[in-house]
């Protein structure tokens, strides 16, 4: 990934991955209340285009969009760069932080350590 999503570009993005397509209008339908002007989210769409994270097909003188950027793939590159700009690098660091701020309860960081026990296994 070769750029940091700005807020509105990653709800674009959000709505397109579930959609799968989209036209302009349908994306804005997708988005909360007061609407965001047509051709604000027509100028994120072209610029998401243009650094190739999302593609469209025509119809006419109409696109409609679909993601190219999986969202795995955003959701993991995001992920490695928040842990190392705010954890250091340290999984051990994001854990606690999730354990002691986020209060996640021993039952449910059992369930993810079993999943990482049945991951080692594999």
């Amino acid at each position: 990934m070769k750029h940091q999503l700005t807020h509105k570009e990653e709800e674009v993005m959000r709505i397109l991955w579930k959609l799968e397509k989209a036209f302009v209008k349908e994306i804005i339908a997708e988005m909360g209340q007061p609407a965001p002007p047509y051709n604000t989210i027509s100028s994120i769409v072209r610029k998401l285009e243009s650094m190739e994270y999302i593609g469209h097909d025509s119809f006419g003188k109409t696109h409609r969009y679909y993601p190219i950027l999986k969202k795995e793939d955003y959701r993991k590159t995001s992920l490695h760069k928040m842990m190392n700009h705010y954890f250091g690098g340290s999984m051990e660091q994001l854990m606690s932080y999730f354990v002691k701020e986020e209060n996640v309860d021993l039952e449910e960081l059992n369930g993810i350590l079993d999943k990482i026990k049945e991951q080692e296994k594999k």
